[in-house]
């Protein structure tokens, strides 16, 4: 038999189990925090993909020529918004 079938053959034997599984709530203080976390870790991702299209237009048009981008590329990609 099954391990985990264990405790439904009890139940239905009639005998209960000697420990019954736990059961483990959430509270409103865990999901908002879980929930800051996660928000917090969205900013911090987008602040570091601002700094790195602000890092292209400080970037002399050979550089970019070596990353394989133009001038116009560049400040495109510079003028994008945080979720694009």
């Amino acid at each position: 038999m099954r391990p985990d079938h264990t405790a439904a053959t009890q139940c239905l034997a009639g005998t209960v189990p000697t420990q019954a599984p736990t059961i483990r709530t959430v509270t409103i203080r865990q999901t908002l925090y879980a929930q800051f976390i996660a928000t917090a870790g969205w900013i911090s991702c987008q602040m570091e993909r601002r700094r790195s299209r602000r890092a292209l237009l400080e970037m002399t048009d050979d550089q970019l020529k070596d990353i394989g981008l133009s001038r116009g590329d560049a400040y495109s990609e510079s003028t994008r918004r945080l979720w694009d």
